[in-house]
């Protein structure tokens, strides 16, 4: 049995009633509003599933870029070799805000189904407390904390971005590092965060959502509110590093946006994953190396 559906069954029995006895002691359209009101989780599920669609489209169409997504996979280069475009993009307010709306809404359609089974479970403790008629609007604050807290990662990345095509150090129209060897070493650094300390104490978090809920679940909107946004700078903790890796392969390159997605999600949500965060550590470390003493030969 999941471990959510064991809390479920945990909280409902610590409450002293029983679902059956409860019904039968209610009146009939007590039984029918709760029967409505179980379809909350559905309503915050489907509320993910819209946003990862939009999110997806949006991230493949390029809204507002020179090229879409698609268009720049085709045309991605090796690592640190990016196809030179011309002259890249004058930043402009505009230009930012378009910048900043692709990060956001790529971090929203990568991270938002790894954190789906927490906000469900989240969704599914407020429904056996005093809050659960009004179980999916928290459900919904939540999540909206959660995507918060990318929007604020998001918005470093854009500022990161600008910063690199500035001095000269990013391809522009292409999104991607120039220098291999600067590329070698984003990789190495990514391929060492995952040893380091912090790393492991964020993804603890994100792989227990029974135990993170429990610890840091507050009552009303803004707690829920602020408890999504805890659990998003968990998981920014955790994937910051491995999200800094879009500036090596291409922050529109499919390819790279797909295989971090996927390994995110195995990641946190795989029972016995434990080994895999240093497979992947070992691998970055060893790819980062080949590119920076190619790039120097």
């Amino acid at each position: 049995m999941p471990i959510w559906r064991i809390s479920i069954s945990r909280v409902t029995a610590l409450s002293g009633h029983s679902a059956d006895a409860s019904e039968q002691a209610r009146p009939a359209r007590t039984i029918s509003l709760e029967r409505v009101l179980r379809k909350e989780r559905l309503i915050v599920a489907g509320s993910v599933l819209l946003i990862v669609s939009g999110a997806v489209w949006y991230t493949v169409a390029g809204v507002g870029m020179q090229m879409s997504a698609v268009e720049m996979t085709r045309m991605a280069g090796p690592i640190g070799q990016p196809m030179s475009m011309g002259a890249g993009t004058v930043w402009t307010l505009w230009y930012a805000a378009l910048v900043f709306a692709m990060w956001w809404v790529m971090m929203v359609a990568m991270m938002t189904p790894s954190a789906a089974p927490t906000a469900l479970l989240f969704v599914a403790l407020k429904r056996v407390g005093p809050d659960r008629q009004r179980s999916a609007s928290f459900g919904l604050a939540f999540l909206s904390g959660y995507l918060f807290a990318w929007a604020v990662f998001s918005l470093g990345a854009t500022g990161l971005q600008w910063g690199l095509q500035q001095i000269g150090a990013m391809d522009g129209p292409m999104m991607t590092i120039r220098s291999g060897i600067l590329a070698g070493i984003v990789l190495c650094a990514a391929g060492m965060y995952q040893f380091s300390g912090l790393k492991s104490a964020c993804l603890r978090h994100c792989q227990s959502p029974a135990a993170f809920l429990t610890r840091h679940n507050r009552p009303g909107h803004w707690g829920a509110f602020r408890c999504g946004a805890l659990h998003g700078a968990y998981c920014l903790g955790c994937c910051w590093a491995l999200m800094a890796l879009l500036f090596v392969g291409g922050i529109m390159n499919l390819w790279w946006i797909v295989a971090i997605a996927v390994y995110v999600a195995l990641e946190k949500l795989l029972p016995r994953a434990g080994w895999l965060t240093p497979v992947v550590g070992v691998v970055l470390i060893g790819l980062g190396a080949w590119v920076s003493i190619t790039a120097l030969v």
